[in-house]
């Protein structure tokens, strides 16, 4: 294990290389591609964000982030989904990317600038990572839904509830989530016309008191083995429902994380991976569309 304080190069210190130098990170399998931007990187536009998404021709991810220079915060950072859209949050992502600074500078906390707002990242301990999602937002207008309703109870067929973490999601509960077509019925709700801004989708069952087996769709990537918020806006809509308590272990596909919805927020703590470090070849990068 790497000792504390040892130093660790910023993505962008690699010397004189050609082309664009990328880390490739994962949340309990949800994983991304990391650029970083504070270096003279090419701007990130749909059209490369889709190209490094495939998985046959670029490098592949469920989202790619975007580490940028904030004046206010530590790092600022830029969320894109595999479709080439923009996404607010990327929870995982943000436990990723925190982490490897955390370990670069030396430090135990960081503050990241987000569309979701400014996040808090800590160290837990034992290897694990939390961050401060914020606070959820469950109004209709805020999510957003199309037009005023109750968002703990959808009039969509399985009873949802819908919660905003900075992007929309729509949760089932089910007796079985592992029993449901995760990718038939996430494409459908995803574009569900209740949602102007498409939704994250997940199907949830409850395995004993405070703990919960979940499945995830997510907007733009389609079925990934974690998700961040996914996992915050389950955990609140649980709570919501008088399901759970506001502190919970959810189950993934990928693995287990932990989730605590506290006065100053929802903290969501769990496990990271970098896996490994490469560079974008200049013959590729003019080659994207």
């Amino acid at each position: 294990m790497r000792p504390r304080g040892a130093y660790i190069p910023p993505m962008s210190d690699h010397g004189p290389l050609p082309g664009l130098p990328f880390l490739k990170m994962h949340g309990l399998g949800n994983d991304f591609v990391v650029i970083d931007a504070r270096a003279d990187a090419p701007r990130v536009t749909a059209g490369l964000a889709r190209a490094l998404a495939d998985r046959h021709r670029g490098v592949g991810f469920d989202q790619l982030a975007v580490i940028e220079d904030d004046p206010t915060a530590d790092l600022r950072l830029t969320f894109w989904n595999a479709d080439g859209s923009l996404s607010a949050a990327c929870g995982n992502a943000t436990r990723c990317i925190a982490r490897h600074e955390m370990d670069r500078r030396g430090v135990a906390a960081l503050t990241l600038r987000t569309e979701r707002g400014l996040l808090q990242a800590v160290d837990a301990g034992g290897g694990l990572t939390s961050v401060n999602m914020g606070q959820p937002l469950t109004d209709w207008a805020d999510i957003p839904l199309a037009h005023a309703m109750d968002t703990l109870h959808l009039p969509i067929p399985g009873d949802p509830v819908a919660t905003g973490m900075g992007n929309p999601h729509c949760s089932f509960f089910v007796d079985d989530a592992c029993a449901v077509d995760l990718a038939t019925e996430g494409a459908r709700i995803e574009h569900h016309p209740l949602f102007p801004a498409r939704t994250n989708v997940q199907f949830v069952h409850l395995v004993g008191p405070d703990h919960l087996r979940m499945r995830v769709w997510e907007r733009g990537a389609g079925v990934t083995l974690a998700s961040g918020s996914s996992s915050c806006a389950v955990a609140v809509a649980a709570a919501r429902r008088g399901l759970t308590g506001r502190a919970v272990k959810i189950t993934l596909d990928g693995g287990d994380i932990l989730v605590d919805w506290r006065d100053d927020g929802v903290w969501m703590t769990g496990p990271t991976a970098t896996v490994f470090s490469g560079v974008l070849t200049p013959a590729w990068l003019a080659a994207v569309p």
